[in-house]
């Protein structure tokens, strides 16, 4: 019989506890400067957990917005510790708590002329905040429990799932703000779902290229030596001249592709490149898979 998988490790280093812990407090920071800065004064709305916790806290002032926030968590961290791992419920809890702990203490007022300014402001500051939250081992909690879920079993993106979520419980949360207010709301919705995308993907997003070329060895070896990518040979034919074709395969970063298109223009400027975006790469070494 095979044996029993061993079950997830919380710590994997003291180094790497500190950059969690620290990840996670830089990115609740962010959230409650924004929360407590600029969506509460300009009394916009918001989505996931957060839209529902304002709503409550508005109709109920005497319940405080951080345990409002914590309560409506506890159930989705069964769900963080099933579908997910021991690791990412571990630190989920510890990013909720941190939010919670940030929503108490940081009120910093920030209060642009401009609302839009105030929006697009807060969605930076949201999006920073979720996102670098979710570089660590964990989470905020909330929608972010969701989105990974949704990632790690159908490879559906961080940022599609966020926006998605919050546009329903914005729909929901409708009929205690005004219109304007929830206009406004949508474009920090938009713009943090697409920063939290942008942060935790960053350079790590993998590009896929297809080289068609005569000189093809040469530009192989080149990505070998140089780029030190792996190449597969691909045998093709030409539709209309009916000659046999090599097609190189490759898998690369999003910080080498200047490298590579300088080197295919110095061996072969004609050469036929298409580089294409990837939604997930699994390799040990050129993997993009979440480290969740």
């Amino acid at each position: 019989m095979p044996a029993a998988p061993q079950p997830q490790a919380i710590f994997i280093s003291p180094q790497q506890v500190i950059r969690d812990l620290l990840f996670i407090g830089v990115g609740s920071f962010l959230c409650a400067m924004a929360i407590n800065g600029i969506l509460i004064p300009q009394h916009f709305a918001t989505g996931g957990i957060s839209g529902i916790s304002l709503v409550i806290h508005r109709q109920f002032p005497a319940l405080s917005l951080q345990w409002i926030y914590l309560a409506i968590n506890l159930p989705l961290f069964a769900l963080a510790w099933m579908a997910v791992g021991r690791r990412f419920f571990f630190y989920s809890a510890i990013g909720a708590l941190a939010l919670t702990l940030a929503l108490a203490l940081i009120h910093i007022p920030i209060n642009l002329d401009n609302k839009m300014l105030n929006a697009l402001l807060a969605g930076l500051l949201i999006g920073s905040g979720a996102g670098i939250s979710l570089r660590s081992s964990g989470s905020q909690g909330g929608v972010d429990i969701l989105s990974i879920m949704l990632l790690k079993r159908f490879s559906i993106s961080l940022g599609a799932t966020i926006l998605t979520t919050n546009v329903v419980v914005l729909l929901l949360v409708s009929y205690y703000f005004s219109l304007e207010a929830l206009l406004y709301t949508l474009v920090v919705i938009y713009t943090s779902s697409k920063v939290v995308s942008v942060v935790v993907t960053g350079l790590s997003q993998r590009k896929t290229v297809f080289i068609i070329s005569p000189q093809w060895q040469r530009i192989a070896d080149e990505i070998l030596k140089d780029i030190k990518r792996g190449v597969t040979i691909i045998k093709g034919q030409g539709g209309y001249t009916g000659n046999e074709e090599h097609i190189l395969y490759a898998v690369i970063t999003l910080a080498e592709i200047g490298q590579l298109k300088r080197l295919v223009q110095s061996i072969d400027p004609n050469a036929f490149v298409v580089i294409s975006d990837t939604l997930e790469v699994m390799n040990y070494r050129i993997g993009n898979q979440p480290h969740w």
